[in-house]
């Protein structure tokens, strides 16, 4: 039995590991106080109606309604934690937090002050786990001892048994009057689903606990729980029926809360400008290498954790690379490498693929269609989604593809034209046009039916792909405007002192007719700048006229040179 000396009927205020915690006040502390915080805390005017059983934009009441639960599902580094410890760091009694809360958003709102640090809140992080932990058994032990805890401590005059269920423990603390209500706060709702260790039966067991501490329970006031995959993937019945999911490619409510919008990147990269003596990220390379994903609602989001790490670290990077492994693409690849390796192929070369999503077909590693994949790759943020396509949201993951594709030899002649990407670009700089045709003829030689050549999409697509390796040095942009009209590929190096390329298709025409083209629309003032601007690119510029033949099946390359170095 569990003891603390207490008032009778005193309201719990104390803080304990889960109730009322002053943990994720301190860590909302942290990250509002740090240089590149986006205050995202205008998420409240969503939540507080919920708590207050208020009135929405309909004059509905949101209670009755059962909005009181609410999973939020975002891929990995997308501010789902930073977000759940805002909200507990709100409404949370343990902490006085206006120090922090009184310069942001939600001290604007006519209700911040009624509900500041006014209520009982239950935060459970569930991807903290035991020092050993070998079983379901360990892992949920850990988390009912803590929670009974709190209450035994918050709460000395409720009599707790020894194994005592959570959910009489709460009932109990309402039947006797010790309090009203609790906001549970679940973060990583989804992470014990990942464990090796778990075995169907354990998922099915936590499910139930869920189901039992949180539905139709008098005491739960609100719920708030994030993950990575839907729910409804892993309740086959009705045990969580009662939550209202919110995904990014599904459901429109809560888009702008998670991740990075256009107009909150320009503003921390003015923050930066100031706080950076040498600044060596421009606003340009942001969008290049982290924008791209897609919500239902049509914002288009950057990641929020690459982004910040980026301008903190002053250099543009893959930051994707720490938040999980390469295999982790290739898993999902590899159940059906035949089937995808085209669309891949697409994928990488720039275009977009139909695919029919559903994220509650997003299971961890039960996929069984392409569709099912392309779904998962979406929840855990590998591709991005809009209008029944799928693609590749930015250089970052691009280039964990091309790194899959250059390691993976059962992905067939996608593997080889990585490979040979490297000495395409190799050769183009140093104007080996013999070389540059041998390996395009070797591609046309190549089995798949993507490189039939019927137009100057499907030669886009090669080209693409024999030149993956130069997006290591190179931003590269397809139909740019440049001069007076658009041009096929404008190759823009990301060192000053690299070779900037314009490079021109054509099918049953010419090399020398794309040369011409490239010089008389005057694509090289791409790599100007504007008038009275220093010169950002001072290397050679290079035309590259690609040409291929139907009737003979012949590629034909040229390369002059439009500038030398500066």
């Amino acid at each position: 039995m569990r003891h603390c000396s207490r008032k009778q009927g005193e309201e719990a205020q104390s803080m304990g590991f889960y109730l009322n915690s002053k943990k994720p006040f301190l860590m909302f502390q942290e990250e509002a106080l740090s240089v590149y915080f986006v205050d995202k805390t205008d998420i409240l005017k969503e939540l507080v109606p919920i708590v207050s059983s208020g009135k929405d934009a309909a004059g509905e009441s949101v209670a009755e309604k059962g909005h009181k639960y609410v999973c939020i599902a975002r891929p990995r580094r997308f501010g789902k934690t930073v977000m759940a410890n805002m909200i507990s760091a709100y409404f949370g009694k343990g902490t006085d937090s206006s120090g922090i809360f009184g310069g942001l958003k939600a001290a604007s709102f006519t209700w911040y002050e009624e509900h500041l640090n006014r209520h009982n809140v239950i935060h459970i992080m569930l991807n903290e786990m035991p020092n050993k932990c070998d079983s379901y058994e360990d892992y949920l032990t850990r988390i009912s001892n803590l929670l009974l805890d709190d209450l035994a401590m918050a709460y000395p005059n409720i009599r707790i048994r020894e194994g005592e269920a959570l959910w009489d423990v709460f009932n109990k603390i309402v039947e006797f009057g010790e309090a009203d209500k609790f906001i549970f706060v679940l973060d990583e709702w989804d992470f014990i689903f990942h464990r090796k260790f778990i075995t169907e039966a354990d998922k099915a067991a936590y499910i139930g606990f869920l189901n039992n501490l949180l539905k139709d329970q008098p005491y739960v006031e609100f719920v708030y729980m994030t993950g990575i995959l839907p729910i409804s993937k892993y309740s086959s019945g009705s045990e969580l029926n009662m939550f209202f999911e919110y995904t990014i490619a599904t459901k429109a409510r809560y888009s702008e809360y998670f991740g990075f919008t256009e107009e909150e990147v320009d503003g921390l990269y003015q923050r930066y400008l100031k706080n950076v003596t040498s600044p060596n990220v421009d606003r340009d390379g942001l969008r290049f290498w982290y924008d791209g994903y897609q919500t239902m609602s049509g914002i288009r989001l950057y990641n929020p954790r690459s982004v910040v790490g980026a301008l903190s670290d002053n250099q543009l990077a893959n930051y994707w690379t720490s938040s999980g492994p390469y295999d982790e693409i290739f898993y999902y690849v590899e159940h059906d490498v035949d089937e995808l390796r085209d669309d891949i192929a697409l994928m990488v070369s720039g275009t977009p693929v139909p695919a029919k999503v559903q994220e509650y077909a997003a299971t961890s590693m039960k996929l069984t269609t392409k569709d099912e994949i392309f779904s998962a790759m979406v929840v855990y943020g590998f591709l991005s989604y809009k209008d029944g396509f799928v693609s590749i949201p930015n250089k970052e993951l691009l280039d964990k593809f091309a790194d899959m594709l250059r390691k993976e030899p059962s992905l067939g002649y996608v593997h080889r034209l990585a490979r040979e990407s490297g000495r395409m670009l190799r050769a183009t700089k140093s104007g080996d046009t013999k070389t540059m045709v041998d390996i395009l003829e070797y591609v046309h030689n190549t089995e798949s039916p993507l490189l039939c050549y019927s137009n100057e999409a499907e030669l886009a697509a090669v080209v693409r792909l024999v030149y993956l390796e130069a997006r290591d040095t190179y931003q590269i942009d397809r139909e740019d405007k440049a001069g007076i009209g658009y041009v096929d590929f404008i190759f823009y190096p990301l060192h000053a002192e690299d070779d900037c390329i314009i490079l021109e298709l054509k099918v049953d025409h010419t090399v020398e007719e794309a040369i011409a083209q490239i010089k008389g629309r005057n694509y090289a003032l791409r790599f100007q700048g504007k008038l009275g601007e220093r010169v950002k690119y001072r290397g050679r510029i290079l035309a590259v006229g690609i040409a291929y033949s139907r009737e003979d099946k012949k590629h034909d390359c040229r390369i002059e040179v439009l500038r030398e170095a500066i």
